[in-house]
């Protein structure tokens, strides 16, 4: 992306990621739409490509425009080394350094430490021949640690958008606190995030966090289709993980049935968990009230989300989830826990409920509230909830904002 800044100078940003696309990311994949449309192509910069196969066209298309660092083999990352420590030696040592002071505090180690010193190497090979001057990663983690390396070695100055709940869990062994030290600026996802921020960073830093949702696209949520009445249909959107509460939810659900024989319940994602929740699933005898549809399209999710009366997520720990923001913007109310950022947008007896992370009976009772409610009660939730999310989530206003910090360097 190019903006012109204040001063009416080019700025030319690259994204620093993981491995990418993934379905649970579609996010970053339309914040960087979002950019593009208002500037310049943005480079991409993953290490790695996906690990699971993709079903959404958009994300197939992505990992086309997407460069793969650790393509260019082990031969490669070493002259990429080599050339960057005969180029710049005085940074090429001082990097080095960083890696094994941050491989040191990490569970990662050291050895994995030298191969990101050897990816910021190439990284920042890529950024001079590109004319990239600035460097964004999102997640806190090893892409955050390439762009700091990067950084280090003498390449461009970098930001990077913090999600939770993994940098909240282990902020000292990522090097939290070196990292949001070292960026231009950190970006958290919801105010809740910030607060975090600011529990590891001093004072002094805390101009430099910034808050920009996560964004969704108001032209691929059209006026919602009318809630359905008949027999409770529920969907819940997520990676099959323990922090997702998917177990809690089933648990949740054979209460309900008690009163809801005929209770759906879809469940879109996949993960590790998959086979111990369909272990649970037989073991809690609700094959006929439970699917698994794996993971789906956006399409596909946004008419899953149509074909129910409610979305519910059940998650221990969080950041701000974009399938709460989607459903919402699908016209349906949230049935939700008290975690992290999701109170910034799930209004109690407003646009859903709200129940402690954990607490099946508390789930079920909010889901059976939930089914109790009439059509035209949940339809105005539903609005409601639309209303909100739209006013705050929309990813072209929210890119804007990424771009200003950008083209300001703050």
């Amino acid at each position: 992306m190019c903006p012109a800044n204040e001063k009416g100078t080019d700025l030319t940003v690259a994204y620093v990621l993981n491995t990418y696309p993934q379905p649970s990311h579609s996010f970053i994949r339309r914040e960087l739409a979002a950019l593009e449309r208002a500037g310049d192509p943005i480079l991409r910069l993953a290490m790695r490509r996906p690990n699971v196969p993709l079903v959404d066209p958009l994300d197939v298309a992505e990992e086309a425009r997407t460069d793969y660092v650790l393509e260019a083999g082990f031969f490669g990352l070493v002259f990429a080394v080599l050339a960057r420590a005969l180029y710049a030696p005085f940074g090429w040592i001082r990097a080095l350094a960083l890696a094994l002071r941050v491989g040191r505090a990490s569970t990662a180690g050291h050895l994995r430490h030298l191969i990101y010193f050897a990816e910021a190497c190439s990284v920042a090979r890529r950024c001079e021949t590109g004319g990239i001057t600035h460097l964004h990663a999102h997640f806190g983690t090893n892409a955050t640690t390439v762009a700091m390396l990067c950084h280090a070695l003498g390449g461009p100055k970098y930001s990077f958008t913090v999600h939770g709940p993994e940098e909240f869990d282990a902020p000292f062994t990522l090097s939290l606190p070196e990292k949001m030290r070292r960026a231009a600026f950190t970006v958290a996802i919801s105010s809740f995030g910030r607060s975090q921020l600011c529990r590891f960073a001093p004072p002094q830093l805390w101009p430099r966090l910034k808050v920009v949702h996560c964004g969704i696209d108001p032209q691929t949520f059209p006026p919602p289709e009318t809630v359905r009445d008949g027999p409770l249909r529920l969907v819940s959107i997520g990676r099959f993980s323990e922090q997702k509460g998917q177990l809690v939810l089933l648990a949740a659900m054979a209460l309900v049935k008690d009163q809801h024989p005929d209770a759906r319940l879809v469940l879109v994602g996949d993960g590790d968990m998959r086979s111990l929740i369909e272990a649970e699933i037989a073991r809690l005898d609700l094959a006929q009230n439970i699917s698994l549809t794996g993971w789906l399209s956006e399409a596909d999710v946004r008419a899953e989300l149509a074909a129910a009366q409610a979305l519910v997520m059940p998650s221990f720990a969080e950041g701000l989830p974009m399938v709460i923001m989607e459903a919402m913007a699908a016209g349906r109310p949230v049935i939700a826990t008290y975690v992290a950022g999701i109170p910034e947008l799930v209004q109690p007896g407003e646009t859903g409920w709200l129940v402690p992370a954990g607490d099946v009976q508390a789930l079920a009772d909010a889901i059976l509230l939930m089914a109790n409610e009439p059509v035209g009660r949940l339809a105005a939730m539903g609005q409601a909830g639309r209303t909100r999310a739209l006013e705050r989530h929309d990813v072209f206003n929210e890119a804007a904002k990424l771009a200003g910090h950008f083209a300001r360097g703050s």
